[in-house]
């Protein structure tokens, strides 16, 4: 009997219920196989733990969510809470699970898949093969740093303020993940900053000089001012292998990265934290309010995000395998939700492309027995 594990599901808002009854079928599917064991809890954050509690996350979901091996979560926000104050914004939920377990490194795979290279923006001959993991930051830096905050100077006059601040533990520990990772890929991490202008950054390429020499010198390092990086993804992207950068601009390289792809309904994302720690998995793409509630919504993202899932923190690399060659035997298949459609392939809704995930689930299982 495989040991027991629990995940914590969070649907969130918008297409997050819909993508996550996939994962929540092909969850039960594997628990009847018998090669996994594991224990279910749904609970709910953003802007529909808002409505139903005040908060966008609540301390017994966060509780619930220590508890567990790890957390799938669907997608949070929507016009709805645009006016909302913005420590009760759907989005501040998302923050303070990333703060409060301590995941500070997040991972963003940006891959493109053969039978998707059309819908890149740029040329099939820039992109193909491409497979990019940008490890970001995501505890500290910009986004958490005080001072910060909107103060009144007088005369109609105001002064927004924030604080881009880290320290050596903080760029060692994403820097030791992100050289780990390129050890098991390519062997190669670009680092990213703004040394040029600025101090954190100057700092953030000093530490992360010393821990490659210190500890990683089999694995190649490159440093690369954070503007030329998102440069060279669009002129030349296959020269990154993993890149390490800090919480402001991993958010916005990773998103750049994305859309080299040709879609975010098919990129996953992890968020990870110190041994022991569960980790956080979830889709790129957004609550997409204007196909909520359709069946339109790809769930692919969320599938992958599933498999990353099994592979880091559940301890099930082979089931990984088998999420993640039934995605690519869809794709091969022709099997597309709308945000993919191409002319000669089969449109399927939400729902069926999780049927079609568990279809391509089977024949791996019968020709394994």
């Amino acid at each position: 009997m495989p040991s027991q594990k629990t995940l914590t599901l969070l649907p969130g808002d918008g297409i997050g219920h819909e993508v996550m009854a996939e994962a929540k079928k092909i969850l039960f599917w594997l628990n009847a196989q018998g090669d996994t064991n594991i224990t279910i809890h749904e609970d709910v954050i953003g802007g529909t733990a808002y409505d139903q509690h005040g908060e966008p996350l609540t301390d017994a979901t966060l509780a619930v969510c220590r508890q567990s091996d790890a957390i799938l979560l669907g997608a949070v926000g929507g016009t709805q809470w645009q006016n909302v104050a913005y420590d009760k914004r759907p989005e501040a939920g998302l923050l303070k699970l990333r703060k409060e377990l301590g995941l500070y490194a997040n991972l963003r795979p940006a891959i493109v898949f053969d039978e998707l290279i059309d819908a890149s923006t740029l040329k099939p001959e820039i992109v193909k093969g491409l497979d990019i993991l940008i490890v970001r930051e995501l505890t500290g830096g910009v986004y958490f740093g005080t001072p910060r905050g909107i103060e009144d100077l007088g005369g109609g006059e105001r002064r927004g303020i924030n604080t881009q601040v880290y320290t050596t533990s903080e760029i060692k520990r994403v820097g030791r993940v992100a050289f780990e990772l390129a050890r098991k890929r390519k062997g190669k991490v670009t680092s990213c900053e703004k040394a040029n202008v600025m101090e954190s950054g100057k700092l953030w390429r000093e530490d992360i000089s010393a821990l490659h020499h210190a500890e990683f010198n089999d694995v190649t390092l490159e440093h690369m001012y954070a503007d030329n990086c998102a440069m060279q993804l669009l002129r030349n992207p296959s020269q990154f292998d993993v890149i390490v950068t800090d919480n402001l601009f991993g958010d916005i390289l990773s998103d750049e990265a994305a859309m080299l792809t040709g879609s975010l309904g098919m990129l996953p994302s992890a968020s990870l934290g110190a041994p022991g720690t569960p980790g956080l998995y979830e889709p790129v793409h957004g609550s997409a309010p204007d196909i909520a509630g359709q069946n339109k919504a790809n769930p692919m993202a969320t599938l992958l995000s599933l498999a990353m899932c099994f592979r880091f923190s559940l301890e099930m690399p082979s089931i990984a395998d088998h999420l993640e060659q039934a995605v690519k035997n869809i794709l091969a298949a022709g099997i597309r939700t709308g945000d993919i459609m191409a002319p000669g392939c089969t449109l399927v809704s939400t729902s069926g492309m999780g049927d079609a995930v568990i279809a391509e689930l089977s024949k791996q299982y019968m020709k394994a027995a």
